[in-house]
């Protein structure tokens, strides 16, 4: 029980103080570290906290490539001058 009131504690602290995508990436992380922390020794708090910090930084290394792709992409394409054509 104290494990669930944990979990909803730091997935309330991560909405007020986060951006969407930081917040969605510490909710995932916190319910997964959560579980695995209690089972692992009845740890679930502190498997909640660093699930979400490793949430966090998953999620913001993902916006990062999902911002850097569009511009990879114009990069490739060619660079054609067709010049003038009649006078």
């Amino acid at each position: 029980m104290k494990t669930i009131i944990a979990l909803f504690a730091v997935a309330a602290l991560a909405l007020a103080a986060s951006s969407s995508a930081e917040a969605k990436g510490c909710l995932k992380g916190a319910v997964v570290g959560g579980v695995a922390g209690h089972y692992a020794g009845h740890h679930g708090l502190l498997g909640a906290a660093a699930g979400c910090l490793y949430g966090r930084h998953r999620a913001k290394e993902q916006e990062r490539q999902q911002q850097q792709a569009p511009e990879q992409h114009q990069s490739l394409l060619p660079n054609m001058d067709y010049g003038q054509i009649g006078m």
